[in-house]
Formats: structure tokens, sequence, C-alpha cells
């Protein structure tokens, strides 16, 4: 057999090997076996050395042309191959834009926001505006105007967190109170409002006590508002927040900005009103703070007080918390430890 000849046969046998390459590895290895410097063709070619002048340079140009067509064939079908593996790779990693999405974990509202939410929704429905204030307040607002004398022991440095002598970290929501009295133009009708947010005081963290808290306060001036309309309200306020099951009583109290001054207790939610350990025996738990508006108050915001009254109260969304909810420490809520912030996702 010619080396010509034998130079097609290895031609055929290799385009035919090359049909049955599927692998990346194994035409790697049909390449090199074909092409490379110990290949069958390199054999081949050792034998031109017996051939004539004339056969040499046609029998190399052969060559040439056999080892190209064999490239040609091998780079084919490695794109072939890439182009199988990568069709497969892409059916693996579809992704089906019908299926439905995994579900992102959705952040809760505070259990304390969520008082305070319920809080705002009621009053929202009776009326009421809900205003928010500086935190950093004015001497005169917090105190003075709320009819807090100079020596009152409110304004202690030990109950205060002052910055300047006249400038302070509020220590109530009441000086929104005064702030909207003095804007109000009470020709256009009553002022009803709430003012909820955070307020600082210097005391010492406890199961019951915290340097900072939430507080919302409400005010209702008109003519002829009594005491009646002020009991109404937070015996409406308790059943929205802790159920019909509890009853609201008034005491007397004292309070710088109100006159008469009471303080607000419900129905004991552990004893339903028997007594117990909670309660103190009573069979009743305190929860705020109230009482008509003291007529001073009313003149340091510029309203007539032999005309217009009313009443306010303030009330503390993080005490509530604890007794809608049985929490023991104030200081639970101020963790951020979401196993026990969790429990109140689903509450109301």
């Amino acid at each position: 057999m010619s080396l010509k000849d034998r130079l097609s046969e290895l031609l055929n046998q290799g385009l035919e090997d090359l049909k049955s390459t599927s692998e990346q590895d194994e035409l790697n290895e049909l390449r090199v076996h074909l092409l490379g410097k110990k290949g069958p063709i390199t054999k081949v070619l050792r034998g031109m050395k017996d051939l004539s002048p004339e056969e040499r340079p046609v029998v190399g140009s052969f060559a040439n042309e056999v080892r190209d067509r064999l490239q040609e064939a091998i780079d084919a079908r490695k794109e072939e191959i890439d182009q199988k593996l990568l069709t497969v790779k892409l059916e693996k990693e579809k992704i089906d834009v019908t299926l439905p999405g995994k579900p992102a974990a959705r952040g809760n509202a505070h259990v304390i926001q969520q008082i305070i939410d319920q809080i705002e929704d009621l009053f929202l429905g009776m009326g009421y505006q809900v205003l928010s204030g500086p935190e950093v307040e004015e001497d005169r607002y917090n105190f003075e105007m709320m009819n807090l004398p100079k020596d009152h022991p409110a304004r202690d440095m030990q109950d205060t967190f002052y910055i300047t002598k006249d400038i302070l970290m509020r220590t109530q929501t009441s000086p929104m109170q005064a702030r909207t009295m003095e804007k109000h133009d009470f020709s256009k009708g009553p002022l009803k409002m709430i003012s909820p947010g955070v307020v600082y005081r210097r005391d010492t963290d406890d199961p019951t006590h915290s340097h900072q808290f939430h507080q919302v306060e409400g005010l209702v001036i008109d003519k002829h508002v009594t005491m009646a309309d002020l009991k109404g309200t937070l015996e409406l306020v308790a059943h929205e927040l802790f159920g019909d099951r509890f009853d609201v009583r008034l005491r007397p109290s004292y309070f710088p900005f109100t006159e008469p001054s009471v303080e607000a207790d419900i129905t004991c939610f552990n004893c339903g009103g028997k007594g117990c350990a909670v309660c103190k025996h009573t069979g009743w738990i305190e929860v705020l703070g109230a009482g008509m508006v003291h007529p001073n108050v009313l003149k340091m915001a510029g309203v007539d007080s032999d005309i217009y009254g009313g009443f306010a109260f303030g009330l503390g969304p993080d005490r509530f918390a604890m007794l809608k909810y049985g929490v023991d420490d104030i200081r639970n809520f101020y963790l951020d430890d979401e196993r026990f912030l969790n429990q109140f996702s689903m509450k109301g």
C-alpha cells in the first residue's frame, strides 16, 4: 500500500472515529492520537525518505491536507460536544417561572407599636387628631405651661434629663397639649387630640420602670365637657384593648395640670376582680392618670377657661402591653429577642 493510500485510510478512519466521540476528554485523546508526534500519520511520513524526489512533495502536500481536514473535523466535533453539554446544563438549571416563589419572611410591628396602633385607630374613629411633637423640648412647654411651678419635685434633676437650663428631654407627651391649644382656633370647633411618643426620665431600669418609655396623651377641649365624658372615653379604651369583661373605676388623685384629678383602674385581668397577688387582692389594676384640665393650663395657652373646659389623660402603651399579655418585665420589650417578640406577631 502506498503512503498516499495509507494517509487516505487514516483520514477515513479518523473521521469515522470522530463521529462516535461524545465526551471532551475522549475527543482530546483522539486528537493527540491522530495528530500527535507519536501518531500514525507521523509514522507514515517517516517512510517518505524512501520516495523519489518527484513523489515527496505530492505525498507531503497530501499529508498536510489530511492533517487540516482532521483538525477541522476535530474543531467541528468539539463545538458540537460543547453545544450539547451547554444544552444539558441549561436544561438542568432551567427556572420554571410559573412556579410560586419562596415566601419572604416579613417583619412584624413591635408589640408596643401594635398597642399604639390600636389606640390611634380607636381615637381616629372618634374624630381625634393624632399629633406628634419634639422629644427635645423646651422647659416652658414641658413644665411651666402644664402648671408645674419651678419648685415642683417633678422638675428635679433626678427625674429629668436636662440638656441646658431651658432645654430637656421631654418627660411626658403633655407639651403637645400646650403647643396645640396655642394654635387651635376654637371658633372652628372643639379640640380633640392624642399625642403618642417616647418620653425620658431619670429612672433606674427594673422590671416595671425604664428611663425611656412610651406615652399617649389625650386632650379634649370644648364647651360643657364633663367628668362623665372622660369616664366614657376611658371605658371605651379599656374595652377596646382588654375586652368587654373589664370595668373601669376612677379614684381621686392629684396632678398639677388637672383639677379634679383621678387615677383610672381596670378589673384585674388575672382574677377578674376577685382579688389576687397580681392586683394585691384589690381586684383592680391602675392603668392611667386623668382629670379635668386645670384652668391655669387653659389660661397659659390663651384659652378662656370661663367658656371652655375639657379633660386630659395619659396612658402608657408599655404598661398596657404588660397587662394585656401578662409580661412581668418591661425590659423584655427592648431586648430585640425575636423569640419573645414573635409571640405577638399575630396579636390584636
